[in-house]
This record gives C-alpha cells, structure tokens and sequence, in this order.
C-alpha cells in the first residue's frame, strides 16, 4: 500500500468519524441529516459536472448503490436518534468487513486462517462493546448489524462501480437521490421549518465532511486493494469512540474501548489476511 494512498484512506477515516460525531450530536438528527445530504450534493455538483466522465457501464451500479446509500441514511438516523455513537458505530463499522468476507466465501472464495482469527475478534469487539453486564441496547445493536449490512453491499457496490465513472460525478449521482428522498421525507413529516431549524453550521459541516471522506475513500481505491483500504479506514472506530466519550460525553466503559480495540484488530485480520 502506496503511502499516498494510505493518507487517503486514514483521511477518510478521521472525516468519517467526525461527521458521525457531528450527526449523532445533532438535536434533530433526522433533519440534519436531509440538510447535509443536500449541502453535499449541491457543493460539488459544479465539481461533479466539471471533471463528468461517467459510461454508460456506471449505470447500474449507481443505482444499486444509491438504493443502498438510501437504507443506510436511514437506519443511521434511526440509531443515532436513540443510541450511542460509541455503541452504533463500531459495531457497523466493524461487521461490515466480515459480511464482505462471509459474502466472498459463499460464492467460493477461501477464507484463510488469518482471516477466520479476524473474524472470531470481531464478535467478541461486538459483544464487548454492547457490554456484558446490565441493560443491553439490543434494537442500536441491531440497528447497527443492518448498517453493517448496507455498508457491505455499498463497498462491493462501489468498488465495480467506480470503475466506469469519475469520482466526483459518481458520488453526485450516488448520493443526489438519498438526499431528495430524505429532504421529501422531512418536509413531508417536519414541514420547511423543521428544515429550516436544521440548518447550521455543524449541518453543513456534516455534508461536507460526508462527501469528502467519500470520496477520499474511493480515491484510495484507486490505488491500493479494497483489502488494505478497508483495513486503515475501520480505524475511524476508535476515533469514533473517542469523540463520543470526550466530545459527546457518552458513557464509554473500558470494556467499551476494548472491544473498539479488539475489533479494529479483528477488521485489519480480516482485510489483510
């Protein structure tokens, strides 16, 4: 792995976990969201049509993945509106790469013995970040296994996709229809001034962030293996945990950081064995 790529992917990682920090501290997380879905896609449409160079071939791996980016938006809002963010994020994050691989074995690929350790060290980062002890916050924990999902299919989605389209123009079209599904879906429940009392500062902040860890994500791809850039970007869960215990104040358990720690162990098993 190039170090250019490398700083890509890390880059990617830190933006990913500040804009969910930003998005779960929101008061309206739903309304923020359709915001800083439509800041994103409004920014860089200019870019977009500047650098456009999307075949015909980009299609239908647009619309799956702008189908999935869809489901994700809204599973993440529903987490976020009722769960933590150090419980949420690692655990979505940290299965994605497992679901990745489980979906590779199935059509026959080999999972090697490195890689079965990697994923054995996510469950158990999963079942200590959920905690062993007390109330369990199973619908977030299940929330955040279907947001694995989705960031599963999105990556395998993406990964062919970008290869028959630019990677500004890609994103645009990937994200222009989650952000007027979402926009529809908040006027419609909320009206304009629910709209209106969302947008600030952390709003815009959010969809820039968004689209820019994207797209540095994508560009990583570009020039190392899906494998190692999945890898260095699944350390975003332990800046996540972090800005949720300092900047959230969520109440992060030592437990709670040792699955981050496991799990990002066990994702970087998995990605590079």
């Amino acid at each position: 792995m190039s170090a250019a790529a490398f700083a890509l992917a890390l880059g990617a990682a830190v933006l990913h976990a500040m804009w969910n920090a930003l998005l779960a501290g929101a008061e309206d997380v739903r309304a923020a969201t359709s915001v800083a879905l439509a800041v994103a896609v409004v920014l860089f449409a200019p870019l977009a049509v500047a650098t456009w160079d999307v075949d015909s071939e980009a299609v239908p791996w647009i619309i799956a993945s702008a189908a999935l980016e869809l489901v994700y938006f809204v599973l993440l809002t529903t987490a976020y509106r009722r769960s933590d963010l150090s419980l949420v994020y690692p655990i979505a994050r940290g299965s994605a790469p497992v679901l990745v691989l489980a979906g590779a074995a199935v059509v026959g690929v080999a999972v090697g013995a490195v890689q079965a350790l990697g994923v054995i060290l996510v469950g158990l980062g999963v079942v200590l970040v959920r905690g062993l002890r007390g109330s369990v916050d199973r619908r977030g924990v299940l929330l955040a296994l279907a947001i694995g999902a989705t960031i599963a299919g999105y990556t395998l989605v993406d990964k062919e996709g970008i290869e028959h389209a630019a990677t500004l123009p890609y994103l645009v079209l990937v994200l222009a229809p989650a952000a007027v599904a979402t926009l529809v879906a908040q006027l419609a429940s909320g009206g304009a001034s629910s709209i209106r009392a969302a947008v600030s500062r952390s709003a815009v902040l959010v969809g820039v962030l968004s689209f820019v860890a994207y797209a540095l994500a994508l560009a990583a791809l570009e020039l190392a293996p899906a494998a190692s850039v999945a890898a260095v970007r699944e350390t975003s869960i332990l800046f996540a945990v972090a800005l949720g215990a300092y900047v959230l104040r969520e109440p992060v358990t030592a437990m709670r950081v040792a699955g981050a720690v496991v799990t990002v162990t066990g994702v970087v098993l998995v990605a590079l064995g």
